[in-house]
């Protein structure tokens, strides 16, 4: 995969996850759901992506360690109960510039493919997720929040190819 290129110009703010989150599924292939639990860890990539490639948060809702991997609650709170997701009642697609959208369409080139029980498995070999689960037992939800910085510094050490290719 190509290395993004970002004009340092395009500062964009922060969108709701519920914005990517809704951009990703309208991307999906139609008749084609994605499970949510996919759908958590393609956003929590998106956002650690963002903050390498383009120097800046994606999202503004915190990431919460959770004993199945990342989690953001407000996303959550739109598809509790739902095994796979087709659409968000919240949501507004354009509410992200096209850099923003250009992050994503690159995550989910490199992630998309991927099951959701390999990217649960992923996150939970990654520093960011084992940092923020230290203090809690397997399985205990939890409420802590994993660091944007941690996340920053952990994906700026390495390369989304080397990762997907592991």
């Amino acid at each position: 995969m190509p290395k993004k290129v970002r004009s340092k110009m395009d500062k964009s703010k922060a969108v709701s996850v519920l914005d990517v989150a809704a951009y990703i599924l309208e991307k999906q292939p139609k008749n084609q759901p994605i499970t949510a639990w996919k759908l958590q860890k393609l956003v929590y990539y998106c956002q650690a992506w963002s903050l390498v490639w383009d120097e800046q948060v994606l999202f503004k809702e915190k990431i919460i360690a959770w004993a199945n991997g990342p989690v953001i609650k407000e996303l959550y709170e739109q598809h509790r109960g739902q095994f796979t997701v087709v659409k968000l009642q919240n949501g507004i697609v354009d509410h992200l510039t096209s850099n923003q959208k250009d992050t994503i369409d690159h995550v989910v080139m490199a992630y998309g493919e991927k099951t959701a029980q390999w990217l649960s498995d992923l996150t939970h070999i990654e520093f960011p997720w084992i940092e923020a689960r230290e203090a809690l037992s397997p399985g205990e939800r939890g409420k802590i929040e994993i660091k944007l910085a941690t996340m920053h510094e952990y994906y700026s050490s390495i390369g989304v190819e080397h990762q997907i290719n592991s």
